[in-house]
């Protein structure tokens, strides 16, 4: 059988891995110079292979777009298989997240490119169209010709990071077919804050915090919380918890959308309180500026104490229990308002694209054209932060590659 494989990312090297496997003539076009470009720069170089989870459903927990379409697909091909297709030393860190030892993305995309042998690697094309005959695919058309093909992988990626050459392409060519594309958003992405909210991010743009707990609200209804890292910039904030967070508030109206950041969540309000008053008696002669040094960053000292209302000047020993009070709720509630979120070619994925109602779970093909397949980001699913998009993208990949029966 004639496969060819439309985008060179760790979808479409999955795929081609997998059907030349299956004893296939197999093509991978790329329309940009190398292969795996956007997974060369993925964990800002470090990549974060996949997780360590150890079960299917608690990967599908970890998907909240459309978990429970990637069943199949996360049997065929899971978290131990990759690492042993890759044969590179890993190491893992906090949050089950997997890591190549060398610290290097570049390494892990070396591995599977080394894992093309037999495979026809054709780069700098670009994939105009599928060609279909009376329902089938026959080939594909690219801007340096026609090639014939019995299947077809369509692993595009999304819209997000298009210097990689993520720019949607895939879903113009699926709907050329009959496809539905679902409207594409961007995901896991940096969240912009308003009004007063932005000055306070402004004030703390670079600042990082560790082991916080964030609540996000919509309309006053919780729809997402998590325990983590996070940093202020200069447009709102980001990091970890606040990328995961967003995979959520994307599939919201964003009305009346707000953030609290419990900066010391391992202490209940009491525990918060008996702290404070003993560093309150620590540095009783001073002022109020200089007496929370022990307790938190330097940098966020001033913006508690401007929220507070309370005078940075006063004496510590004439700090009333009310406003003390303050303190400790700020401390325990530092609430932002949320506006949106940064352009989709920030994002580190795109929710959104194949309509998963489409597609076959169990082989990844197209259930309106025979001999289409997809892999990866083009389809309608997507992940929070820890490994699991690049999980969805080799699971997919390796079941669209297998042999149909």
């Amino acid at each position: 059988m004639k496969t060819i494989i439309i985008g060179g990312g760790p979808a479409g090297m999955l795929a081609a891995i997998s059907a030349k496997k299956q004893k296939n003539e197999v093509i991978l076009l790329e329309k940009m110079h190398q292969l795996g470009k956007k997974l060369s720069i993925t964990g800002k170089g470090r990549c974060n292979i996949t997780s360590s989870l150890e079960t299917t459903q608690e990967f599908i927990d970890n998907i909240p777009g459309n978990g429970r379409f990637l069943y199949s697909a996360l049997k065929n091909f899971d978290n131990d298989d990759i690492i042993e297709l890759l044969g590179i030393p890993v190491k893992e860190e906090r949050g089950h997240r997997i890591f190549p030892k060398s610290d290097k993305a570049s390494d892990v995309v070396e591995a599977l490119k080394n894992k093309l042998d037999g495979v026809r690697v054709i780069t700098d094309i670009k994939a105009e169209e599928i060609i279909v005959n009376n329902g089938k695919v026959e080939g594909v058309k690219t801007d340096k010709g026609i090639f014939k093909a019995d299947k077809v992988v369509l692993a595009t990626g999304g819209k997000s990071y298009p210097q990689t050459g993520s720019t949607g392409d895939g879903y113009k060519i699926a709907k050329q077919l009959g496809h539905t594309i679902i409207e594409t958003k961007p995901s896991l992405i940096a969240m912009t804050m308003e009004n007063e909210s932005l000055k306070y991010c402004t004030e703390l743009q670079g600042l990082s915090l560790r082991n916080v707990r964030i609540t996000i609200y919509e309309s006053n209804t919780k729809v997402y919380e998590d325990f983590g890292e996070m940093i202020f910039t200069n447009f709102g904030i980001s990091g970890p918890i606040v990328l995961s967070a967003s995979a959520h508030l994307v599939r919201t109206k964003l009305r009346n959308a707000k953030i609290e950041i419990d900066l010391k969540p391992a202490l209940s309000e009491q525990k918060l309180n008996d702290r404070v008053l003993r560093d309150f008696e620590k540095y009783k002669n001073k002022e109020l500026k200089n007496s929370l040094n022990d307790l938190l960053p330097r940098k966020i000292i001033p913006v508690i104490i401007e929220r507070s209302r309370i005078d940075q000047n006063k004496k510590v020993n004439e700090i009333t229990k009310q406003e003390r009070q303050k303190i400790i709720k700020l401390l325990k509630c530092f609430e932002l308002e949320i506006k949106g979120f940064r352009p989709i070619k920030e994002a580190i994925i795109t929710r959104g694209g194949v309509s998963t109602k489409e597609i076959n779970p169990k082989t990844m093909e197209s259930k309106l054209v025979k001999g289409l397949f997809f892999a990866g980001e083009i389809i309608d699913v997507d992940a929070y932060t820890g490994g699991f998009n690049l999980q969805i993208a080799y699971s997919t990949g390796f079941t669209a590659g297998l042999k149909q029966e």
